[in-house]
């Protein structure tokens, strides 16, 4: 199994950006998506999370800028940043709770991260 994150970049303050997932190999099927970031000198911290059956929660500090989706079918996943800020500069990182179609058991795979970059 592998997640391949894309869609980070460089964005003004204000702006936006669409961060995306693809989790590819021996999937049966998905449960927990979450987005991470860990900014220089951080520790990676827990940015938004959706369910299987789509139950979102978000760090307070970008809810109602961010929205996180997934598309069950494709076995991908989005995260939507919008009036991006300073402080949300970080490498971003997506994981998954993959179920593989050989053991049916669960294991947490992560992306390569992408970095965002907000200047002001």
């Amino acid at each position: 199994v592998q997640l391949q994150a894309s869609g980070g970049g460089l964005v003004q303050a204000g702006g936006s950006l669409r961060l995306s997932c693809v989790a590819s190999g021996s999937i049966s099927s998905i449960n927990d998506m979450n987005w991470y970031r860990q900014a220089p000198g951080e520790q990676r911290e827990l940015v938004a999370s959706i369910t299987r059956s789509g139950r979102t929660t978000f760090l307070d500090s970008v809810k109602g800028r961010f929205t996180i989706s997934r598309d069950n079918a494709k076995n991908t996943g989005s995260l939507e940043m919008n009036s991006l800020k300073p402080e949300d500069t970080a490498v971003y990182y997506c994981a998954a709770a993959v179920i593989d179609d050989l053991f049916y058991s669960e294991y947490t795979y992560w992306g390569q991260g992408t970095q965002v970059t907000v200047s002001s």
